[in-house]
């Protein structure tokens, strides 16, 4: 069995790969090439903590995986990620374990690579500006996968530590050529921009509705829990909604779950899952002027056609150690 360690995937996962990756992955779940059980989630109350088992299989990919991922969002304040995971990857054609690998980077990338497939279906085309509210791991997945897809010029980021902002704008602007600016509220962000970033642990919405321009494309990848959001009620009302997974989102998102119980939205409010798009059964965006949100909760599909990835390409450059159980 391979282990591959967070250095090791850095060495072997492109952006440009995962997202493509991701993309068939989310075709293969439209057309039900795709056993995706819902994930078992067991809620740590006493810690403020979640831990999450999510199996999959991809038929066509052959690609089967379990991840198992925890999300303490006080975690950042003892020093370690809010999201921490480990993936193993199966042979599907006979149960072998293939490979161990650290999840969190996996998680990082292959997040960051769904919402450029939909980034790529959704946004405006001329789009050149990116806000970003929450400058966690998550973030800068999120804007590295987005200049995957749009020429990005400019980048606003806000956190509530205005340290992590400054941080993550340099590290980010080094990294991907742009210039990246901080803002003093999410505010200032949401108002400004072409593509908005919400990759937050809130619990309670951190933007508002009447804060988006027209033709704004939103990202909201931050779950903690179907009684948590970071988006308020008006935001999801005025945009096109797309989701990674109708099931997954209407059973554990707040963000939709919780303007529904409002009675501001129903459930018809959904436009279309991903693999829609990809498939080319819905269109994406139709006009400059919509507003359009992509809302994800995560689905174990893309975790195992990334770790399908990341080891064939570690196997291919000698990457990563051989151990025997």
């Amino acid at each position: 069995m391979l282990l591959l360690s967070r250095n090791d995937l850095k060495k072997v996962l492109s952006m440009r790969e995962a997202i493509d990756a991701v993309e068939k992955a989310f075709l293969e779940f439209y057309h039900e090439r795709a056993d995706v059980p819902l994930r078992t989630i067991i809620e740590i109350e006493k810690h403020n903590g979640f831990l999450l088992y999510m199996p999959s299989y991809l038929k066509e990919s052959e690609a089967l995986a379990i991840k198992v991922v925890s999300l303490y969002a006080q975690n950042p304040k003892k020093g370690l990620p809010s999201v921490l995971a480990t993936i193993l990857l199966n042979d599907p054609e006979t149960g072998k374990p293939l490979a161990l690998m650290e999840g969190t980077y996996i998680t990082a990338m292959r997040t960051g690579a769904a919402s450029g497939v939909a980034t790529k279906y959704l946004a405006r085309k001329d789009a050149k500006t990116v806000g970003i509210i929450g400058a966690g791991v998550q973030a800068r997945t999120q804007l590295w996968a987005i200049c995957e897809v749009r020429e990005i010029e400019e980048a606003l980021v806000y956190d509530l530590n205005e340290n992590r902002a400054k941080a993550f704008a340099e590290e980010m602007s080094n990294k991907l050529g742009i210039e990246i600016l901080t803002a003093s509220n999410p505010k200032e962000v949401a108002k400004n921009v072409d593509i908005l970033i919400v990759a937050t642990t809130a619990t309670r919405p951190v933007i508002n509705g009447e804060w988006i321009q027209n033709g704004t494309h939103i990202n909201s990848i931050g779950w903690m829990g179907k009684d948590a959001r970071e988006l308020d009620s008006g935001t999801v009302k005025r945009s096109k909604l797309v989701v990674d997974s109708r099931e997954g989102v209407l059973s554990e998102s707040g963000d939709i779950l919780i303007p529904i119980q409002e009675g501001i939205i129903d459930e018809t409010h959904v436009y279309a899952e991903l693999g829609e798009l990809v498939a080319g059964v819905k269109a994406g965006r139709e006009h400059e002027e919509e507003i359009t949100l992509f809302k994800s909760v995560g689905l174990a599909i893309e975790d195992a056609i990334t770790a399908k990835l990341a080891y064939e390409k570690a196997l291919k450059l000698g990457v990563g150690t051989e151990v025997t159980l």
